[in-house]
């Protein structure tokens, strides 16, 4: 029973990739059946096509497809064009129209990759009729027909079997993201104390960053549904910034904590220092939930309270003057360390009200489902 539990939640854990493995499933074997059924030349590029454009969301579905078929209709034409007006005879000549065709394209797809296609199709193109017998004008029709099959059949797949969103995608990408900096910000401040385990926190801030790159690229797809109306929701905008700039923060507080406080500032901020790491990495990991779940937005107000006992404590440690007498680097630190963590409230502040913006999103659209 166990067993059966666990190997459950694994499989819903995965349920985004499950989604996604059904539907291109679905779209290679409907491309080939449609493909078939309308006696086109080659099923096979209805069903790689079918494969290339149905993506993790239906936002990149719809690049990929719009990408592709721009490629493809580019590459038929050109190569279709090269292969009636200059006609060959020997294979030095196709060989020479070989050439012809994939420099230009290339050097295009270079420029642009959206429109990579372009160059594999115009190869098909001119190279088909030479093993099939058919005219260049044949080869750039069917061609166009056999990824025109399977790129709107697997848009439509995208659509309509088990569709995935990238807003909702969106919501998790940045939850893991700001889960991934209440660790860093957790260990960057413990090394104020105790000294710092850069190779962790090396592992910690690639993964951020890493995720920066994969939320940026989910938001782009969002906004692109959002603007062909196929899904509804807040502005990702606010988020993705809010987000990169906790990522911005915790780079600053990295550079500020190279090395640990003088011992007797160590024992004056230990306390204050710690009841702002914990409780700041406590809304972080609550507002990472409040994003996945859709709940609402996290209390802030401790955040607010432990902040202010930092800064009484930090204002106690100058009146005492325990940083006159420091060399100058140890006091650049010290100080920025303050600044960091004012910018990262401002922050704070914001990721409170946009993670509200959420949950209310979340509840309206529950709302209208139970109405």
């Amino acid at each position: 029973m166990a067993f059966a539990k666990d190997l459950f939640d694994r499989i819903r854990s995965r349920r985004t990739q499950l989604g996604l493995a059904i539907r291109v499933t679905v779209a290679a074997v409907a491309a080939y059946a449609i493909a078939t059924a309308l006696h086109l030349l080659l099923p096979l590029w209805a069903v790689l096509t079918s494969l290339i454009v149905t993506q993790m969301s239906v936002g990149r579905s719809l690049k990929a497809t719009r990408d592709y078929m721009l490629g493809t209709i580019g590459g038929a034409i050109y190569g279709g064009a090269i292969a009636i007006l200059i006609p060959y005879s020997s294979e030095a000549g196709l060989l020479g129209l070989l050439v012809l065709s994939v420099a230009p394209l290339a050097f295009i797809a270079a420029i642009n990759p959206s429109l990579s296609a372009a160059t594999v199709t115009a190869v098909i193109v001119l190279l088909v009729p030479t093993m099939h017998h058919s005219d260049p004008m044949t080869s750039a029709i069917d061609r166009v027909s056999e990824v025109g099959v399977g790129a709107i059949t697997g848009l439509l797949v995208s659509f309509l079997v088990l569709p995935s969103r990238a807003v909702r995608q969106i919501r998790a990408s940045a939850a893991k993201l700001l889960e991934l900096i209440a660790d860093a910000f957790t260990e960057l401040l413990a090394g104020l104390t105790r000294g710092r385990d850069n190779d962790a926190l090396h592992r910690i801030q690639d993964g951020i960053g890493t995720a920066m790159v994969g939320m940026n690229a989910i938001g782009t797809e969002a906004e692109r549904e959002r603007a062909a109306r196929l899904s509804s929701g807040p502005d990702t905008g606010p988020l993705l910034r809010t987000v990169l700039r906790l990522r911005h923060d915790v780079v600053m507080i990295g550079r500020a904590t190279v090395v640990p406080l003088p011992a007797e500032v160590q024992m004056r901020l230990a306390g204050p220092l710690t009841e702002v790491s914990t409780v700041i990495a406590r809304f972080l990991r609550s507002a990472a939930s409040a994003l996945r779940e859709g709940a609402g937005a996290p209390a802030i107000h401790p955040v607010h309270v432990a902040l202010q006992h930092y800064a009484e404590a930090v204002a106690s440690v100058r009146q005492d003057g325990l940083i006159r007498g420091q060399p100058s680097d140890t006091a650049e630190r010290f100080f920025a360390i303050g600044f960091s963590l004012e910018q990262m409230h401002q922050n704070l502040c914001d990721l409170d009200r946009v993670v509200g913006e959420w949950s209310e999103a979340s509840s309206d659209k529950s709302a209208r489902v139970a109405e």
